[in-house]
């Protein structure tokens, strides 16, 4: 039993040796392989957003009638200035609409985009481009043709390029009027709203 044991005892010392062997050769193949290297790179990659930016000249509302008369009439102008360094595409809407009475539709709405007005409350020079809306204003914010948001909104003829250097400036007039069967009593509101998003 003592001589078998010894035998067995060589036999796996062989074994190992021999695997002890065929590893080093193998590190000494892939060793010989990676020395071979040629890198080439691109540098100081950066990345850059680009804006678009709407401002108005008044901020506050531009109708504020009380105690009006079935005949009453108002108009008024509101310049637009886009700043941004993208090139955009200029849409019309409104939102915060509430009435009462049925109101909305009594009020007759034109709005006009143009240049010239030397007056936001009288629009003293204004001359106009293009209409953007005509129609009441509650067809403006209700019903199957409502214009509420960007995707649904208007979309004007001013598409502002990127300002580089110079900003852009548009003008739009609002009129409005009741019409004949205007009630008594009665309220309406809407926030109007102009969106640039890049082209």
């Amino acid at each position: 039993m003592l001589k078998m044991t010894r035998r067995i005892g060589r036999l796996s010392g062989l074994i190992a040796a021999g695997v002890a062997i065929v590893g080093t050769g193998s590190g000494v193949m892939a060793a010989s392989y990676s020395a071979f290297s040629s890198p080439t790179s691109v540098s100081a990659n950066s990345w850059n957003t680009g804006s678009v930016h709407l401002t108005n000249d008044i901020g506050t509302a531009m109708f504020t009638g009380t105690n009006q008369q079935m005949n009453a009439t108002g108009t008024k102008c509101v310049t637009v200035t886009s700043d941004g360094t993208l090139a955009s595409t200029v849409r019309f809407y409104a939102t915060g609409f509430s009435d009462s009475n049925s109101l909305g539709q009594h009020i007759n709405l034109v709005v006009k985009m143009g240049s010239g007005s030397t007056n936001a409350s009288t629009c003293s020079g204004f001359t106009a481009a293009s209409t953007v809306y005509t129609g009441s204003l509650a067809n403006l914010v209700t019903g199957g043709s409502a214009h509420t948001d960007y995707a649904s909104g208007i979309v004007t003829t001013w598409a502002p390029q990127a300002a580089s250097t110079t900003a852009e400036t548009k003008q739009f007039q609002f009129t409005w009027n009741y019409d004949s069967t205007t009630p008594m009593s009665s309220t309406a509101a809407a926030t109007f709203t102009w969106e640039t998003q890049g082209s």
